[in-house]
């Protein structure tokens, strides 16, 4: 018992050295995030079509 509540002290002593990002931070990256998988989704998507009607000429 005496560890477990070391290790929460120690957790607890960790997390107040943390420099959390600002909410602006936040928001920017999540902009990020968002705007970079839209693009990424629509050339998979590209690429699916394009390999599905390859291999509709195919066969």
């Amino acid at each position: 018992m005496r560890k477990l509540v070391q290790f929460v002290k120690e957790s607890y002593a960790e997390l107040r050295k943390v420099v959390w990002p600002s909410r602006d931070d936040v928001v920017s990256s999540i902009k990020v995030v968002i705007i970079s998988t839209i693009i990424i989704a629509a050339a998979l998507g590209l690429v699916d079509v394009l390999l599905l009607f390859g291999i509709r000429a195919i066969f």
